[in-house]
């Protein structure tokens, strides 16, 4: 059991309260021997592997703009505190909380059942997103390579591609992106949440820092590479004064769009920002979810397609405005041409003989 209000270095949450699928409820207390300056013992990462079928995820929601994509980890070291992918943990009978950034699992068959799909006859080439759940260049990344074995696949099928991260780890795949983006195959976006580096350690605790983030946008930009920059979440009373300031630094860095996202606390995740809130900002903690509710019809969240992702009502329509203004300011108002599909091909497997036709 997690102690009572007990704060562990380099996590975003603040306690792992049992999922919403189980029987059993764990629920923290104080019982008295809690010893408040103690430091909690380190909290270790754990990853398994994740027995798959398939690797392409789809949907159908009007409010997202893919409906094809990759996700090769479940759970997120990177630990930010407003991940909308955190109540997806419950299926896994572990909490949206700390579990979801301390017990990741990986599909460590990902790119053998990525080929075994796009190979399929009748199979019709669209725009894969990788990382639309959790980031695909999470530490683990590093070691595993999952992301860059799947970006190997698409390039051999010349199948069309986009990722975004917040993880300056993307550089190390220049090498595969900069020659897809050439062809018309990929493009990137890159999450910038605040250039404060205090507000970004404390929301995004395993995450580059912003330096790092822009640093990333440059290095892309200078490899061809088309670069949106998301300033998701925007969060009310919190971050929102630094949307100008953030895209003024992107288009510094070489972005040619834009977009943003305003905070969504579905499920879990409202209990577990709230106590973010009251530890790490107690002196903001009521006007900004104030602002939120303002921004959600007055509840914590509103799921409803059309406006979930932007929020509604007067302080909405004002960030939606200031937005647009920034856009045009910076010119990152660009609207992204499709990428290209004609070029897939299914490569031909490598049997060792020669072709009688060739």
């Amino acid at each position: 059991m997690i102690a009572f209000n007990q704060q562990f270095r380099g996590r975003g949450a603040r306690t792992n309260a049992t999922g919403r699928f189980e029987t059993q409820v764990r629920e923290a207390f104080d019982d008295g021997w809690t010893i408040d300056d103690a430091p909690a013992a380190p909290l270790r990462t754990t990853v398994e592997p994740e027995k798959a079928k398939t690797v392409i995820s789809r949907n159908d929601s009007p409010d997202i703009g893919f409906s094809a994509s990759i996700n090769p980890y479940r759970g997120c070291e990177h630990g930010c505190i407003y991940c909308y992918a955190r109540p997806a943990h419950a299926y896994m009978g572990l909490s949206p909380g700390l579990d979801f950034e301390s017990r990741l699992f990986f599909k460590p068959d990902a790119a053998r059942l990525l080929e075994a799909e796009l190979s399929r006859k009748g199979y019709r080439p669209e725009t894969i997103h990788i990382g639309g759940n959790t980031d695909p260049y999470q530490p683990q990344e590093r070691r595993l390579r999952l992301t860059r074995a799947i970006i190997e696949t698409l390039i051999r099928f010349k199948h069309p591609f986009s990722a975004i991260t917040k993880s300056a780890l993307i550089t190390r795949d220049l090498d595969l992106l900069g020659p897809a983006a050439a062809q018309g195959l990929t493009r990137v976006a890159i999450s910038i949440t605040s250039l404060d580096r205090r507000l970004a350690r404390s929301m995004e605790p395993r995450a580059a820092t912003p330096g790092r983030r822009l640093e990333a946008v440059a290095a892309l930009a200078n490899s061809g590479v088309p670069v949106t920059v998301m300033f998701a979440p925007c969060i009310p009373g919190l971050n929102d004064h630094e949307l100008e300031a953030v895209l003024e630094a992107a288009a510094g860095a070489g972005a040619s769009g834009a977009g943003y996202v305003a905070l969504r606390l579905p499920r879990e995740i409202k209990d577990l920002f709230r106590e973010w809130l009251e530890t790490d900002h107690p002196d903001r903690a009521r006007r900004v979810m104030s602002l939120v509710r303002q921004m959600r019809g007055g509840r914590d969240y509103d799921a409803t397609w059309g406006s979930r992702m932007k929020g509604e009502g007067p302080f909405a329509a004002l960030i939606a405005d200031r937005f647009r203004a920034a856009t045009r300011r910076h010119g990152l108002e660009r609207q992204w041409t499709p990428l290209r599909t004609d070029l897939f091909t299914v490569p031909r497997p490598d049997t060792g003989q020669l072709d009688l036709f060739g």
